[in-house]
């Protein structure tokens, strides 16, 4: 079975992260929220205190890694050292990297845009060097997924299930959310 793990730094943006959570547990993925400070409990950026599963660690092995975005908890990912090498060793090693609102930033500075496309929140480009921006609500290009933001984040989960190889549960799960009723 795949593991996936959303990291979650102070200020991170709920319905990335969580809703990301949500969906893989309902297709019975191993996802772990995974805090990168020294306590489980991470507040949001909408001052939500959620319980992480797990505290970080960079010898930590996932099939797939989700920077959920919001602000301050994207930027505190990306000035993570210890994140920035975790992400490094993630995409050298082909696994999946999932990014989505500010989160691509991370991916800006652990120098891994270069000659991909993909996407963000409006207003990020300049800190995505070198790649081709696209304005498409996911964009999945090699191992790197991304996305807009907290309106895409439904999309966003069911393409990750899919690049996982669960795209057989994707159509039960969606149809179990109603997500299809509001995407005609």
């Amino acid at each position: 079975m795949k593991k996936v793990c959303v990291l979650l730094a102070e200020g991170f943006e709920e319905i990335e992260a969580l809703t990301v959570s949500d969906i893989m547990r309902r297709a019975d993925v191993t996802c772990d929220l995974v805090s990168i400070g020294e306590e489980k409990v991470v507040k949001s950026s909408h001052e939500l205190s959620v319980q992480a599963d797990k505290i970080f660690d960079e010898d930590m092995e996932y099939d797939l890694v989700v920077i959920p975005g919001g602000v301050p908890g994207a930027t505190n990912l990306r000035d993570d050292d210890r994140v920035i090498r975790f992400i490094k060793k993630q995409n050298k090693e082909g696994k999946l990297i999932g990014a989505i609102c500010a989160g691509p930033i991370v991916l800006g500075r652990a120098g891994i845009t270069e000659g991909i496309n993909l996407t963000s929140y409006p207003g990020y480009e300049d800190e995505l060097p070198n790649c081709e921006y696209l304005e498409d609500a996911v964009v999945v290009d090699k191992n790197i997924i991304t996305s807009r933001g907290p309106a895409t984040a439904m999309a966003f989960s069911y393409k990750l299930l899919e690049v996982l190889g669960y795209d057989h549960k994707v159509e039960g799960i969606s149809s179990g959310m109603l997500y299809k009723m509001f995407m005609k």
